[in-house]
């Protein structure tokens, strides 16, 4: 027989002979074991089975029953395949029962491969699985015809015990598809092959990655020198034999080497012997690689000095096998190579004399047993020593420059060893003592690599200490002083306020100190001068600058021959070697002088008399420094025992005095005439006694009888400074003789007084007249009530208003509510109490006007004023109408604002009817159709399924791209106060629902949203984030964050907002309230009013309606926007209907304001703002505000501060037993001092005990 290309490649196991040998077979059949078949009865006596997952079944020739077979093949029972009924590459597998010896055996069968024509008609392969594992390659095959003879061959198998193993009989159907393949006889015999050599039980070999494996066979048998040997792997592959040597005559050992195995390599292996009579096959021996360990995290830093490191190994998880049986420290410097491997014993090791501020690698090595059991270095650490104090400060500080403001420095190169640190730090520290005990000490930071050191910013002429300090983290090194005096420079200016001038008519005493900053010895001033300006026109000031030098120790001058009246500008500057300093200017204008009047000395001006009258010739004078600004006519009544004044210069009257004036408080002159200059260019007469009036002066006749001096003088007056000249020019002695008709002065005195009262009296009257027709005019153009409202006071527009005032506002109010409807229905002309403070009148088509509310304060006791007040401080927008949006019913009337506190403490205490009874009064749940929010492609853009939009009142988007659902987003159209829709209640975006939103902003042209919930609250999600912290892009809109601005209670966000294709950006507010607590409502009101405020304030007036959301849109929602409605009802009406107001909005959503608890905090909310109003203060303001608060009223004997503090005891909440309960325990008492001062439970700090057994009790509360 020719075995085929599969015997060639799988060894031969089987020894072929040549036809059967009866004899041995008989023979033979005695020492059978389990596990033979002849076939006679089929399969089943044998256990034999068809393999369930091949391509087609052996069949079953009996020799008693009929049968297909060619004449020519030999007969009897047996299995055979027909290849000429299957496709080329099918197989058929005939399963043998499993076998389990635990000796030496050997397998023996016959087979047939016939084709008529001599074709091929397929191939025999035997297989062996193991422990029912996957089928390995063929351990044996035949291919090609073998004639019509049945050959035999037999198998020998070694000791597969323990292991179990089953003999696979597999017919491959060739390209030929002619022909038949049969196996018949098989025989298990409990003995070893006769020609075929059987192997020892082989071993499994173990070794570690990377090592090489070697297997050793020993195999007995005939001639067993020259067989042919290899170690064949589970997959098929061979490995050559590397060595073969004889044990003895029976017996040899081969040996096998794999190598460098890697964990790919771990697989089952066997021996396989050839030889001219015979094949064998081992046992599978398992190669088992090990891995060597590796850490699979590196070590662990556990302390850290300038020369050591203190790890722990961190070696207990690693990559690999065990056991450890060397752990081993592996470390270099990271910008080096490997330097020391340490061994170690311990969890932790300590690597020492390491280099200061130096970085290092550590690695863990791990070793297991066997050759190559040390893995690869586990993950490093790296990490650095600490710096080490520096050696020492550079031995020499040199200077290499000095300037008057500056030195430079330079010193040694600083290298590692100096410094012991790769990061430090060289400080130039300097002082020095400047003019004044000025103290100036400080300390620069230099580049160390910059070749030199500039310390600057110093003073001139100063002694300047230097040190340098040497700075790393570990310590620092500083160097001695060295002490450098700077180099002069140019003085600084001559002190401004030391600069005095003293001015004379003729002359100016300047006066100075030394410059603060001489920076230098003062060698010499310079003090140059000229004219600027003068009052007198005959003088020239565009002269020359003169210079005076005045030596170093003078610091005063005297300037002479100076001209009066004029302004000199004088620089002064100081000098030293290094030349003058910047010059200090100062103006200083010498005195005017007198006038200077022609000499009447031996001169009779008197041209004339009468018994009433002196004509006298009156000559101009000379100006001196400054024009003539009047000339003054004064009459002196002669008296006997008066001395009498001397001609020419004299002392002149300097306070005017008329003749009424003098009259009255017995002066012994008076001003008879004042005239402009401009009237007496040349000498002329003047009539003294004319009876007429000049420039206000009554220039009245002279009594016959009595005598007087004429005295003419001159003034010139320029800004503050007035001289006078003056000069007696006549005199006129009494009449001896009665005159006819005299004049009385006195009587025309009178005469005139009463004149000027009668005229003053007239023009007093149409005054009042006029004022009254404006009053009445004005009244009539606005619509009024007779009372007006005051809700409550502005601190900064009304501090000083006193509890008193408060109590007088409250009684107005009550009576305007009271009068309301007879004022109505008795003035067809009275309209709102808003209208009738406008500061303007509303125009026709303008309906919304700015208005502000002025509240008078009338009583008894307090005139009629009027002051600024609000509730909120901010503008209010009136519509046309004025009647309330919200219809109060007959079972829940409005409530005045003078009766919210009783009736808020009536519904809080009332057994029968209060806050609970009306708030469950309610409609609860759906109240209108929302058929649009229902559909499917509606709902999961609804947070949740019970709150969403009502049909009627819903914000309708504009579709995108046709799609007619786009129009839909959770959101419905709020009523203000006299507003229709000025709120947008909505839920807080989803995801699906961002883009919604901001669209709903754009359409809208809405500039607030108002936010009032968190993102998460309680673990669970309330609000998608749908705005950005920079810039983020939400389909085709754009959005900016410009500004956040956080505060106590809320954040303010700024964005702009763009959208693709509009030319238009637009700005939006978000106005976030984060005071609100997860569960339940804010304690006090009084951040969320501070809050409303500060969106009233930033709503511009032309802007769409406010967005408010909370988390559903409902309870938080609601709770807002009937706040912010009520408010603005408040303050334009006198009261508020809270029921109807929340009544009206649950008719645009559903379940506005969704909590009893929420439904009183409103009512709370509202009171606090009537009673408090704004208490904030700026702090610019504290100050003034304080004074006006602790300031008594006269009439109410009290102050502002103690009625406030008044309105907040009366506005607190009382806590109640049930509040404070583990305050009140009976082990608690003991530690209150007061038991009307109890912390209450919710704000309790709770103490550590340690024995679990003591009160963890104190009396003290938690504060914001």
């Amino acid at each position: 027989m020719e075995p085929g290309a599969g015997a060639a490649a799988w060894l031969p196991l089987l020894v072929l002979l040549a036809g059967r040998s009866p004899a041995r077979l008989g023979t033979a059949r005695a020492q059978f074991a389990a596990g033979g078949c002849t076939f006679d009865d089929g399969l089943g006596p044998c256990d034999y089975h068809q393999d369930l997952y091949d391509d087609f079944d052996w069949v079953h020739v009996s020799a008693q029953e009929p049968h297909y077979l060619p004449p020519e093949m030999p007969q009897g029972s047996c299995m055979i395949v027909d290849s000429s009924d299957h496709d080329p590459g099918e197989k058929a597998r005939l399963q043998l029962p499993t076998m389990k010896e635990n000796d030496t055996h050997c397998i023996d069968f016959s087979y047939l491969l016939y084709s008529k024509s001599g074709a091929n008609p397929g191939t025999l392969n035997i297989l062996v699985r193991v422990n029912k594992g996957p089928l390995a390659n063929p351990i044996w095959n035949v291919t090609g015809s073998t004639g019509r003879d049945w050959l035999r061959a037999e198998l020998a198998v070694s000791t597969f015990w323990p292991n179990e193993y089953q003999v696979i009989f597999e017919a491959e159907v060739s390209d030929g598809r002619n022909g038949y393949i049969a196996i018949d006889d098989i025989q298990v015999l409990s003995y070893p092959c006769d020609k075929s050599p059987h192997f020892l039980r082989l071993g499994d070999v173990e070794v570690n990655a990377g090592q090489n494996a070697t297997f050793q066979c020993i195999a007995t048998g005939r001639d067993a020198v020259n067989n042919k040997l290899w170690l064949q792997r589970r997959n098929g592959e061979d490995i050559p034999v590397a060595q073969t040597k004889n044990i003895n005559h029976r017996r040899f050992a081969a040996t096998f080497k794999l190598q460098e195995v890697t964990k790919t390599d771990q697989d089952l292996y066997r021996c396989v012997t050839q030889s001219e009579r015979g094949s064998g096959v081992s046992n599978f021996a398992q190669l088992i690689v090990r891995e060597p360990p590796r850490p699979i995290a590196p070590p662990q830093l556990l302390g850290v000095g300038p020369t050591y490191l203190l790890i722990q190994l961190n070696a207990n998880s690693i990559i690999g096998d065990g056991p450890i049986i060397l752990k081993e420290v592996e470390y270099r410097m990271t910008s080096g190579t490997w330097t020391e491997t340490h061994a170690v014993n311990a969890p932790t090791y300590k690597l020492w004399h390491l280099d200061p501020d130096t970085e290092y690698e550590i690695r863990v090595l791990l070793t297991r047993p066997g050759e190559g059991g040390t893995g690869q270095p586990g993950p490093p650490l790296i990490t650095r020593t600490k710096c080490a104090e520096p050696m020492r400060t550079p031995k020499t500080l040199k200077i290499a420059e000095i300037q008057a403001r500056h030195i430079a420095v330079d010193w040694e190169s600083l290298g590692y060893n100096i410094t012991r640190c790769h990061t430090f730090n060289v400080t130039i520290c300097y002082h020095y003592f400047h003019g004044h005990n000025e103290n100036k000490a400080d300390c620069l930071d230099m580049d160390p690599k910059a070749p030199q050191h500039v310390v600057d910013h110093l003073p001139p002429y100063t002694n300047v200490s230097l040190k340098m300090i040497l700075t790393n983290p570990e310590g620092r090194k500083e160097s001695e002083e060295t002490i450098i005096q700077t180099d002069e420079d140019v003085p600084g200016p001559v002190p401004a306020k030391s600069l005095k001038g003293t001015p004379f008519e003729d002359k100016i005493f300047l006066n100075w100190k030394e410059p603060v900053d001489p920076n230098g010895i003062i060698t010499q001033y310079e003090v140059s001068y000229s004219s600027i300006r003068s009052f007198d026109p005959a003088v020239l000031v565009a002269g020359p600058p003169q210079t005076v030098s005045k030596v170093w120790n003078s610091t005063h001058h005297v300037f002479s021959h100076l001209h009066p009246g004029t302004t000199y500008q004088f620089f002064i500057r100081a000098s030293t070697v290094k030349g003058f300093g910047p010059a200090t200017a100062i103006n200083v204008t010498t005195n005017i002088s007198a006038p200077t009047l022609p000499d009447y000395e031996g001169v009779d001006a008197s041209l004339n008399e009468t018994a009433t009258t002196i004509t006298v010739l009156l000559r101009p004078a000379q100006a001196k420094g400054a024009p003539i600004s009047a000339y003054q006519i004064v009459v002196e009544e002669l008296h006997p025992h008066r001395t009498k004044r001397e001609t020419g210069a004299m002392e002149c009257y300097q306070v005017p005095v008329t003749y009424q004036n003098a009259l009255s408080g017995s002066s012994p002159y008076y001003f008879a005439a004042e005239l402009p200059p401009g009237n007496l260019p040349e000498p002329a007469p003047f009539t003294v006694g004319d009876n007429r009036t000049y420039q206000g002066f009554w220039n009245p006749p002279l009594a016959p009888r009595k005598g007087y001096n004429i005295y003419f003088q001159a003034m010139s007056s320029v800004e503050k400074e007035t001289k006078t000249q003056c000069v007696r020019i006549a005199t006129k002695a009494a009449a001896t003789e009665e005159p006819e008709v005299i004049p009385d002065p006195a009587k025309q005195t009178d005469r005139v007084v009463k004149i000027a009262g009668i005229s003053a009296g007239i023009l007093v009257f149409i005054l009042l007249l006029l004022v009254v027709i404006l009053i009445v005019k004005k009244r009539r153009s606005y619509y009024s009530y007779s009372y007006y409202l005051k809700l409550a006071k502005k601190r900064k527009d009304a501090m000083g208003n006193t509890r008193q005032e408060m109590t007088h506002m409250v009684n107005a109010m009550d009576r305007s509510y009271a009068d309301q409807s007879t004022l109505h229905a008795e003035d067809p002309l009275s309209i709102t109490f808003m209208d009738s403070h406008n500061f303007s009148p509303r125009l026709p088509n303008d309906p919304l006007v700015p208005t502000a509310v002025l509240v008078p304060i009338t009583d008894e006791n307090h005139s009629a004023t009027a002051e600024s007040s609000r509730l909120l401080d901010v503008p209010r927008y009136l519509c046309e109408g004025t009647e309330s949006p919200y219809q109060t019913g007959q079972l829940h009337p409005a409530i005045r604002v003078a009766d919210l506190l009783q009736h808020i403490n009536l519904m809080k205490t009332s057994d029968s009817y209060g806050f609970k009874e009306e708030y469950e009064s309610f409609f609860e749940g759906q109240s209108a159709s929302w058929d649009v929010a229902k559909k499917d492609q509606n709902r999961t853009k609804n947070r949740y399924g019970n709150i969403i939009a009502y049909d009627h009142s819903r914000v309708i988007l504009q579709p995108v791209e046709d799609d007619p659902s786009s129009d839909y987003i959770n959101a419905n159209y709020i009523d203000g106060y006299q507003r229709p829709s000025h709120y947008i209640a909505t839920q807080g975006p989803v995801h699906e629902t961002v883009y919604d939103f901001w669209r709903m902003i754009w359409q809208e042209q809405s500039a607030c949203v108002v936010m009032v919930t968190n993102l998460v609250e309680v673990g669970r999600v309330k609000c998608y984030k749908y705005w950005p912290d920079d810039t983020e892009v939400y389909g085709d809109f754009k959005v900016t964050c410009v500004e956040m601005e956080p505060l106590a209670e809320y954040v303010v966000r700024t964005f702009t907002l763009e959208r693709r294709g509009y030319n238009e950006i637009r700005e939006l507010k978000q106005f976030h309230f984060t005071g609100w607590p997860d569960h339940g409502v804010p304690y006090n009101a009084t951040g969320l009013l501070s809050f409303i405020r500060r969106v009233k304030l930033s709503n511009p007036p032309s802007a769409g309606p406010i967005v408010v959301h909370c988390s559903a849109g409902a309870g938080r929602t609601g709770c807002y926007i009937v706040i912010d409605i009520m408010l603005d009802m408040a303050e334009r009406e006198g009261v508020v209907d809270i029921y109807n107001c929340v009544k009206a909005l649950r008719s645009r959503r559903i379940n506005m304001v969704q909590t009893e608890e929420q439904y009183i905090f409103i009512h709370d909310a509202i009171l606090e703002a009537c009673l408090c109003g704004e208490t904030a203060i700026p702090v610019c303001e504290f100050k003034a505000a304080y004074f006006d608060m602790i300031r008594i009223d006269s009439q109410t004997n009290s102050s502002h501060l103690k009625d406030e503090f008044q309105t907040l005891n009366s506005v607190t909440p009382r806590l109640q037993a049930e509040d404070c309960s583990i305050a009140c325990l009976p082990r608690n008492h003991d530690k209150n001092r007061f038991m009307d001062m109890l912390p209450p439970d919710r704000c309790l700090p709770f103490l550590i005990t340690i024995d679990g057994e003591s009160s963890n009790y104190i009396n003290a509360a938690l504060m914001d």
